[in-house]
Order: C-alpha cells, then structure tokens, then sequence
C-alpha cells in the first residue's frame, strides 16, 4: 500500500469539510476525500490504489460522523473509476482515467438533490400541510424548490432534540418564505392527523427497503401507517448500502444516527 502524502491526514481533511460547510452530506465529503487522496498518491499497481482506498475509508469511519453515506457513497466511486478499461495503460495514465471518473461520479451526486426536488415538487399540492423530521438537506431543497413554484404550503417540523437540528431547519425555510411551525418531538401523534403527508430524508437505504434515519423516523412512519398519511423519504441514490438488518437492533452501531 502506497503511503498517502504525510502532509494530508485523511480524517482531519473529511471532519473539515462537513464542519466548514453545514450543508455537505457526509458521503460527498467522503468521496471528495478520496478524490484528494488519488490526486496526493501515485500507485504502482490498481491493488495499491484499492489498498490505498481502503486505509482511507478506514480512518474516515473511525471519526464520530454518521458513517451510512460514506461506506454506501465510497463503495460506488471505487467501482464507477475502476470499470474502465486500463488495457496497455501506463499507471499514471490509469490514474488520470480514475481522476476523471471520480469527478464525474461526483458531478453527477452534487446533482441529486436537485433532481429529486424537481420530482418532489409534484406530490406538494397548493395549500397542504406536510410533517417532516429534524433538518434533512434533500427535503429542505424540495421544500424551498416548491415555494420558489409558488406553491403555498404549512410545514410542522419536529424539535429533534438534544441537538435542536428542527429550530435550524424551521429558521432555513421562513427565510425562503415558508410558513412553519416547530413542534414537539412528542407531538408527532397529535400533529399526524392534521397534515396531508410526511416528508422525511435517509442516511442510508438497506436492501429491505428501509431506511436509516435520526431517532424518531421508526415513530413517525408507525403514527402516519396508522393514520393513513402518505410517508415519503427523499434519498440520494449513492445512499443504497448493502445492508439487510433484520431489526433495529441488527443494525451495526457505526450505522446508528443518534441525536
């Protein structure tokens, strides 16, 4: 294994980038991480780059961030930079093809939340009332997206406690003009049968189906099941992991999203 530039700490640069942009998903941050590493080292076989690849995934996964995004998200950039042809290439020419496969894949990721706000809005009718939980980054693009259409709309969103993420949110969408109201993480059962959907984000989507999101989800999609309000997760597609828990307790505890 080729060493990374010792003037690059890997989990140092992944921390500094989710904590100087607010808005950067953990599995973004991740591959532009790994993107960094590619440029910084130069591999004398593919194996050395997949070992290289590896090492840093690991230091990434030994910080405290939510880790779903991250091995989900660098799973599927080494396969994309590595499905082309390195037939009679030199390595330093295999490692300008995997530069540019890498910035493509990640173009292509920045792109996502765009796409699924321009296929969210359709479900948003003209004055319904939507419940989501805590701050997801995709469901506040589609809610912004949505009121930039004109569409006008009452959204209740959970407090998320200990950490507060709801009030973050509640203030992100009144300043694009949204009509909110921060409630209770406890007054789920109250607020579901007053609102006409449920819009939530993911961390990750396990091979079941289910999703792996903060505290309180699992609450919240009973309560709308119950009470016959349709529940959406808005979820990038690079957050698919090959996961198949049977219960939540089954669920690795680096996966675990707490609050």
């Amino acid at each position: 294994m080729k060493e990374v530039n010792q003037q690059f700490d890997v989990a140092t640069n992944f921390v500094g980038m989710l904590e100087k942009d607010d808005n950067m998903s953990p599995g973004i941050a991740a591959i532009k991480t790994l993107l960094m590493v590619l440029e910084k080292t130069k591999f004398d076989t593919v194996q050395e780059f997949h070992s290289t690849i590896q090492a840093a995934v690991g230091a990434m996964r030994k910080t405290d961030k939510p880790m779903t995004s991250v091995v989900s998200g660098t799973e599927l950039f080494s396969r994309f930079i590595t499905l082309a042809k390195f037939d009679d290439k030199t390595m330093d020419e295999v490692r300008e093809i995997m530069l540019s496969r890498g910035k493509m894949f990640l173009e292509k990721l920045l792109e996502s939340r765009n796409v699924i706000a321009k296929q969210a809005i359709t479900f948003i009718s003209e004055g319904c009332r939507i419940l989501t939980h805590a701050r997801s980054r995709t469901v506040r693009e589609a809610l912004i997206l949505a009121a930039q259409n004109n569409k006008r709309f009452h959204v209740f969103v959970t407090h998320s406690a200990p950490d507060h993420h709801g009030e973050q949110m509640v203030s992100e969408l009144e300043k694009a003009g949204i009509d909110c109201t921060l409630i209770l993480d406890t007054a789920i059962g109250y607020v579901m049968e007053t609102v006409d959907m449920v819009l939530v984000g993911a961390e990750g989507v396990v091979e079941s189906g289910g999703i792996i999101n903060r505290i309180g989800t699992v609450t919240m999609a009973i309560c709308a099941r119950e009470m016959k309000k349709p529940f959406y997760a808005l979820v990038e597609s690079f957050k698919f992991c090959r996961l198949y828990p049977l219960n939540q307790r089954d669920l690795p505890n680096e996966y675990k999203l707490y609050s």
